[in-house]
């Protein structure tokens, strides 16, 4: 790998500004100044240096975000605040974007990533992978609503597959429900619609998991981490490099 695009995906600056960082030499490769933005490096091996700070290579980053309401799942918009807005300049550097999405007034767990395979695995019908939402509901839910999920609701556009409706309070008073809700898709608006379908109304959506992933919950909205190794190796089951 060249030197120059070694420093810029570890987060050094663009192009301009780490060949600068080069002609003043700030930057040393195994113990050696070097100024040339050409030179060969292994980036797996070679011991980089730049203004002090020992460099080591990640091709691919991974975050995890507590979304919050009002902020919009992609990478730009002329309207509202992104997603990426709330991450650090390694995430802006690296590229990364949000696989999947979250609707605007949805909050919750969101990964963002530059691993495309890894996104495109996670997000392919043929994985079924399953994310799981935790709603409040302007109305009753009932077993006839559990099983109505359990068969695949029928809307305008299509049919979902079969999905798991967990009733885990009611308030027969306020008529309120707080319910978990397993999909195994993730169409526009799926969630709510599933759930109007019945009925019912969603005021409040939370995603909780997406595969094996699950919100920390010491995350407040807002919040973000990198992913742990723990957690990375979970993603393993997906067999794509990480």
């Amino acid at each position: 790998m060249r030197l120059d695009k070694f420093l810029v995906e570890a987060g050094q600056g663009s192009r301009t500004e780490v060949k600068q960082l080069l002609k003043k030499k700030q930057v040393s490769v195994n113990g050696k100044i070097e100024t040339s933005p050409k030179t060969q490096i292994d980036e797996k091996v070679d011991q980089v240096i730049c203004q002090g700070q020992n460099l080591s290579y990640e091709k691919y980053v991974y975050y995890m975000l507590n979304k919050p309401k009002g902020v919009i799942s992609a990478t730009e918009d002329n309207q509202h605040k992104t997603v990426l807005d709330l991450l650090d300049k390694t995430a802006w550097d690296k590229e990364v974007f949000p696989v999947g999405r979250l609707d605007i007034d949805t909050h919750g767990l969101l990964l963002l990533t530059n691993n495309g395979k890894l996104a495109h695995a996670m997000l392919s019908p043929k994985k079924h992978v399953d994310k799981l939402y935790r709603a409040k509901v302007a109305g009753i839910m009932t077993a006839e609503d559990v099983e109505h999920f359990a068969k695949g609701i029928e809307l305008k556009d299509f049919t979902c597959q079969p999905a798991q409706l967990e009733i885990l309070e009611v308030n027969e008073a306020a008529k309120t429900s707080l319910v978990a809700i397993t999909i195994k898709e993730g169409k526009f608006h799926q969630v709510k619609r599933m759930v109007l379908a019945c009925g019912k109304e969603v005021t409040d959506l939370e995603r909780l998991s997406m595969g094996p992933l699950q919100l920390d919950e010491n995350l407040s909205l807002g919040e973000w981490r990198r992913l742990t190794a723990e957690e990375l190796a979970k993603l393993e089951v997906f067999d794509v490099e990480l």
